[in-house]
Parts: structure tokens; sequence; C-alpha cells
């Protein structure tokens, strides 16, 4: 992971392992993606989006899934806790939350990045909705303190509330000029690529948690 590129650029602009997913066999698992830009495709083509190569990528395993993409570019963290209701309906079985690099971006206080985020995730556990937390980092131009706030964010969360963690959402992609697009902060379609293929690993993992967890309930 090239962390000390991608902040610059930034400032610029196995326990579920054991066993691979499987779904019910009457339908596929419904996944909502949760973010901002970044999911929703910002610059690319309606199925060149991260949630439609997803989808792809899982079916060429064999794992049926429908994911929704609910990205909205520009988003924050509070909009997405605001949003969370309509956006993730009834029936969800799991979300991947991709949001926090506005808040970075704009320099917003870690407190209310995190305090969004923990409220999302504490109202997806009532729901008994399993949660991929994708990771960002904070820009350094905005000092060492901010960007230890925030960077902690994740991974705190995580423990708290039991999610699977992705450390870093452009893990891969940051500050590749090949695999961004002229603003150097959205990826191209292969930078799309790029990104399912690392995240695949935590996505199977959380397709195995929602059969696990529908295992328990059974």
């Amino acid at each position: 992971m090239k962390i000390g590129r991608w902040v610059a650029a930034v400032t610029l602009a196995g326990a579920l392992l054991a066993a691979p997913a499987t779904q019910a066999a009457d339908r596929p698992v419904r996944i909502v993606a949760l973010g901002d830009s970044l999911t929703a495709g910002y610059g690319l083509a309606a199925n060149e989006a991260f949630p439609v190569k997803l989808q792809r990528a899982l079916a060429a395993k064999g794992l049926a899934t429908d994911i929704a993409n609910a990205g909205v570019s520009g988003d924050t963290t509070s909009g997405g806790l605001a949003r969370l209701d309509w956006s993730v309906p009834d029936g969800t079985d799991a979300v991947i939350l991709e949001l926090g690099a506005n808040d970075a971006l704009r320099g917003l206080d870690p407190k209310v990045t995190r305090g969004a985020l923990d409220a999302m995730l504490r109202q997806l556990g009532e729901r008994h909705i399993p949660v991929l937390l994708c990771g960002m980092l904070a820009p350094r131009n905005m000092g060492a303190e901010y960007a230890r706030a925030f960077d902690a964010i994740y991974p705190d969360l995580v423990k708290a509330y039991g999610a699977i963690l992705y450390p870093f959402f452009l893990d891969g992609v940051a500050t590749e000029p090949k695999l961004n697009q002229r603003d150097g902060l959205h990826p191209t379609a292969a930078g799309v690529d790029v990104i399912v293929a690392k995240i695949l690993p935590a996505v199977e993992r959380l397709l195995a948690k929602v059969t696990t967890d529908a295992r328990k309930t059974q």
C-alpha cells in the first residue's frame, strides 16, 4: 500500500475463511454498497462502477449476489447516516460501507466522522446486517494529530462492532496515474478492476458471515 503517495495526492486535490460463502438456494445474497463517488462510479459508465464489477467477479466464482449501488457522489458519513434507512431496505443481507473520503478532504472533525460511522454500524447491527467497512486515510496536510485521529476510526469501530475491515479502499490504485482519472482521485475502469480484485477476499468473508448468521437463526 503506497500510503505516503496516496496522502500526498489527496492533499493535492481465518475464522470465516475456512469455507467459501454459499447463498440460499432460492435467491442471491442481497448486498447494498453504501458509499460516495468511489462506489457510485463517478466519471464511469454505469456498467463500470464498483458494485457492478464486484457482482460480476463474484458470479465468476459461482457466488450469486445482487449488489445495489447506493453510492452518492460527494456524500459524507453524516449524509450516509441520514439516508441509511432508505438506502438499506428491509431484506438486505449485508452492507459494504465505503464512506469517509469526503470527510477527510473537507477536513471535517474526526469526531463527527467517527460518530456517524458508529451510528451506522450500531443501527445495522441492531438489524442483524453484517458489514464490510472500507477504510480511508486522512490527507497529511491536515497535520499529524488530525491524521492519527481520522485513520484510527475504522480499525477502532471494527473492533467495537465485529465488522469486517478492508483497511484502505484505494489500495493499489491511489496515486497510480494509469488507474486514475485526470483528477487523480477517482479510479478509471481499470482502477476499479484492481479494487475489486483486492477487496474480493474480504467480500467473500462477508458472504460467509451472512451464511453463518443465517444458519444460527435456523
